[in-house]
């Protein structure tokens, strides 16, 4: 799953965050040779559930089934082994649910899953860290949390791009990077208080880069995708 053999294009995970598989399947179309790894999250697999993940399989493409799963280590466990038998290639879960779930979830996943843990989600700054009894800083806490997820064997992280350069420094290269909350300059920033463009993310040290309303909500999906690469040098 190391990215350093991969293309610029091959990088580039885009989120398919519908409300209809007959709208995420269009994408899929329209997109079909220029993208190889979509992410399926919690909006769009609640309205279509196994399905969607068989659909968007059979085009060929790679899964990310974006749930962040944080439960009960037994609840959790059985979650991974069912996406596992889904035949998905990425899945995530919260770091923050600790190490005994974390351990359940990578003894319970196939060996061609790659299990993601999420630090802090990019929608998420320091004051909602305070709102919820997080006193410490935001880049300390998300560095905590990634050495617990690398200490319980996940195989990669979800981290916003402004903390990959830190986790990089102290994690290493083997540990996968995924990034979403990436905006091109041309993009409107939406929810995301923690994002920075693509090049940045990519020269930062992050493998993959997750990017939705950029894409999806383009007037020209196709070519919105090969204005990001132009712009990370596919």
């Amino acid at each position: 799953m190391k990215s350093s053999t991969l293309s610029a294009r091959d990088r580039l995970i885009v989120a398919l965050d519908f409300p209809t598989q007959a709208k995420a399947l269009a994408l899929v179309s329209v997109l079909s040779g220029s993208i190889s790894i979509y992410k399926i999250g919690l909006q769009l697999y609640t309205v279509a559930g196994p399905a969607i993940v068989q659909a968007v399989a059979a085009t060929g493409a790679k899964i990310f089934l974006d749930l962040k799963l944080h439960d009960i280590p037994n609840t959790v466990a059985k979650a991974v082994a069912a996406a596992g038998e889904l035949g998905v290639q990425m899945l995530t879960v919260h770091l923050s649910g600790g190490s005994a779930m974390l351990q359940a979830a990578v003894e319970a996943k196939s060996p061609d899953l790659s299990l993601l843990g999420v630090t802090v989600l990019t929608s998420a700054n320091q004051e909602t860290l305070g709102e919820i009894g997080i006193a410490e800083e935001l880049q300390a806490h998300v560095v905590r949390l990634a050495e617990l997820g690398q200490k319980c064997g996940v195989d990669g992280l979800i981290t916003s791009p402004q903390e990959v350069r830190a986790l990089r420094e102290c994690l290493g290269e083997e540990m996968t990077l995924v990034t979403p909350g990436v905006r091109p300059a041309w993009a409107a920033a939406d929810d995301q208080k923690r994002f920075t463009t693509p090049d940045e993310a990519l020269k930062s040290g992050a493998d993959y880069l997750v990017i939705g309303r950029p894409i999806t909500a383009h007037a020209d999906p196709p070519a919105a995708v090969e204005r990001l690469l132009a712009e990370i040098g596919d």
